[in-house]
């Protein structure tokens, strides 16, 4: 995998479905806007590619598949959406940060039992990212959190599933440079004060 060459910095946010991941995003992104960061916040899998589209009729569970061909499309759209907005904003100087990324593929793909290098293997020419968030929130605190706000639970947001995923994600800050596991079952205002901290030590940001 390939390190960031570009100005701007690259910054993920990753956990089980229901962690908190969209609610932080928003909030990191504010605070490096109130510090003069452009940003684009961005999401997997996206809604602009073909491969993005069937994504979502599949863990709408519309539409059926094979676990490691519905990889291949996460990964297809993750190679558009670095190609079509990632890469141009971290060119731009642009700060990036993107609600799940190919950590998502190594945690929910090897849940479903395919083999954790081959899935690696899959997005090795992609880049790595300046920092990554991992919200520690337990599988049954993530399905209470789905089923309050009134959402179908889809495809990967099962209990049982949701523990196996998270015995991957956390493998990641040993396999992986500059990730970073963070409680997520604390008030928001908390978890959101240790991005923010992680943010400023990890890419030399300074703090209103």
């Amino acid at each position: 995998m390939k390190n960031n060459p570009y100005q701007g910095k690259f910054i993920v946010i990753e956990g089980l479905d229901g962690s908190g991941q969209t609610t932080q995003t928003a909030l990191l992104k504010d605070f490096l806007e109130k510090n003069g960061f452009p940003v684009l916040s961005t999401k997997e899998p996206t809604m602009d590619s073909e491969a993005g589209k069937k994504i979502r009729a599949i863990l709408d569970e519309k539409v059926s598949i094979e676990s490691m061909e519905l990889q291949k499309l996460f990964t297809e759209d993750r190679r558009q959406h670095l190609a079509n907005r990632i890469v141009p904003a971290l060119q731009a100087g642009q700060m990036v940060i993107s609600d799940r990324y190919y950590f998502s593929t190594f945690a929910f793909g090897a849940s479903d039992g395919l083999g954790l290098e081959e899935l690696i293997a899959m997005n090795d020419e992609f880049l790595l990212p300046d920092l990554t968030i991992v919200l520690q929130v337990s599988p049954a605190v993530c399905i209470a959190r789905i089923q309050k706000r009134g959402t179908p639970v889809t495809l990967f947001e099962k209990e049982q599933k949701l523990a196996r995923v998270w015995q991957t994600y956390a493998m990641m800050p040993k396999r992986f440079p500059n990730v970073h596991v963070v409680d997520g079952e604390r008030p928001i205002e908390e978890i959101a004060e240790e991005i923010k901290q992680l943010a400023q030590s990890t890419l030399n940001i300074s703090k209103e």
